[in-house]
């Protein structure tokens, strides 16, 4: 018998046995070592996605793990292999596949949220889902791949180059991960986040960071690029404030890469698009080139990404971690070990 973490209500998980079947054609049987949770996992704790998740749901997309087994027709894995898994399913005939743009299918089948995900002890998925691991990479470290992908593709869509001056509004994981990846392109950054204890991580990891009352942000970048304005602005915060300052930082024919899930519609200084030349572009999760950037990134240390996990708990204790995360401030990542029940050992 194995367990997992299940959403089962508005603020409610549970861990329960779960049934494994045994892998498909096509597919392959996972056993899942490290889960992280993100900020869409609390989406779906908090209640806000139910239109879309069906409870009791088995959450989890940010993963690490190896092969148990493998379906009839899968060739290329065996049993031991590490991975990770790009958690997209799409329908290669609706007009975004047929253009090439699978990660935004218009019937997307995200692993996780739309079906069962990985905070569970054994996983059964697409084998065409698998991204390879080298052995040499922790596995705990490797949890951090998903969310690494995704800070690849947001600087891929904003074309940040050597030399440009880039501003990340909001130090959470995946503006810290945005931030890195950006600086490994070669860009100047800055990043603006209220809580201190992920400015100072931020600091410690060589990304100065303002806090978004410090002097007036706008008025910081304008010392730090001579009066230019910044190349690219990330908003990563989802809030309002934040699409201001993201806005307000800019310089002429500066771009605004919108990461952050904003809800409800918000008030945009257009007339400033209109005066600058500015560009709004939209990021939404990766594709496969993006994840094995990834894993390159995670694997040499340009990511560090010890130093973003601040704990590690048992699967029991998922709930709790979700709790805590709450917080938000002095947490950064929480990471779910799925080998361990709790009691010393996996089910």
């Amino acid at each position: 018998m194995t367990l997992a973490v299940r959403y089962t209500t508005a603020r409610t998980l549970d861990t329960a046995p779960a049934l494994s079947a045994p892998p498909g054609p096509g597919e392959v049987e996972l056993a899942p070592a490290y889960v992280g949770i993100c900020g869409t996992d609390l989406h779906i704790y908090h209640g806000d996605m139910d239109g879309r998740v069906h409870a009791p749901a088995v959450l989890g997309h940010e993963m690490s793990g190896r092969v148990v087994s493998v379906g009839p027709g899968v060739e290329g894995w065996r049993p031991g292999d590490a991975v990770t898994v790009m958690p997209l399913r799409w329908d290669d005939t609706c007009p975004a596949c047929l253009r090439g743009h699978q990660h935004v299918c218009r019937h997307l089948d995200f692993i996780g949220i739309d079906s069962p995900g990985a905070m569970q002890q054994r996983w059964t998925v697409p084998a065409a889902t698998l991204i390879r691991l080298p052995e040499s990479l922790a596995l705990d470290r490797a949890a951090l791949v998903e969310p690494t992908a995704v800070a690849v593709h947001d600087v891929g869509r904003a074309a940040v180059r050597a030399g440009e001056k880039v501003v990340v509004v909001g130090g959470g994981p995946v503006g810290i991960l945005i931030a890195l990846v950006a600086r490994a392109a070669g860009a100047e950054v800055r990043v603006v986040e209220p809580s201190a204890h992920r400015r100072l991580l931020a600091e410690e990891l060589g990304l100065p960071a303002w806090h978004p009352a410090d002097d007036g942000v706008p008025e910081l970048v304008r010392q730090w690029t001579g009066d230019a304005g910044a190349d690219v602005a990330f908003e990563v915060s989802g809030a309002a404030a934040g699409v201001d300052t993201a806005v307000d930082v800019l310089g002429v024919r500066g771009r605004l890469c919108l990461v952050a899930i904003h809800p409800r519609p918000r008030e945009v200084d257009l007339h400033r698009f209109f005066w600058r030349e500015l560009t709004l572009v939209g990021a939404r999760l990766y594709d496969r080139s993006d994840f094995e950037k990834a894993v390159d990134l995670v694997a040499d240390g340009t990511i560090p990404a010890e130093r973003l996990i601040s704990r590690v708990v048992p699967l029991t204790q998922a709930p709790a971690a979700f709790e805590a995360l709450e917080g938000g401030g002095d947490v950064m990542k929480i990471l779910v070990d799925c080998t361990d029940d709790g009691q010393g050992a996996a089910v």
